[in-house]
């Protein structure tokens, strides 16, 4: 799936993964500054939590609670490696039956079982274009 969005589209697009999904666990790349904490506060508003939504840049994770699930939302981007994230439990998390939305989860990839990829990229009319379950093409050229 492959969508262009501004940030007045974001809950459309939110409700449009959410609806396209193969799993509880969203892996979410993109550079610095693309939107990603955007797109999850929707996410976690159209899964129903009226919890408020904050970057866990410095607690690694946040929870939030729906009326029948907890959501899990990570910010990896200061762990340094897999053993960091072994230490504070991320494959309690990961195997769970729960929701999990990982910023930066490179570090972790090879000990997901499953898992919906999202990339985002910031294009130059400040619009975002989205891919869910993109493969990269390690060929390509990065802007």
């Amino acid at each position: 799936m492959k969508v262009n969005y501004t940030l007045e589209e974001v809950d459309i697009t939110a409700r449009e993964i959410i609806n396209n999904l193969k799993s509880k666990t969203i892996f979410l790349y993109g550079n610095m500054g693309v939107g990603k904490t955007t797109l999850i506060k929707s996410i976690v508003r159209c899964l129903g939590s009226q919890d408020e939504v904050t970057s866990p840049t410095f607690s690694i994770v946040n929870e939030y609670k729906t009326e029948d699930h907890l959501i899990y939302h990570f910010d990896l981007y200061r762990i340094n490696d897999l053993e960091e994230a072994y230490n504070f439990g991320i494959e309690d998390y990961l195997y769970s039956d729960e929701w999990k939305i990982i910023e930066w989860p490179e570090l972790i990839e090879q000990i997901a079982l499953e898992y919906d990829r999202i990339d985002i990229v910031l294009n130059n009319d400040n619009s975002r274009t989205l891919r869910l379950n993109y493969e990269p093409n390690l060929t390509e050229k990065s802007c």
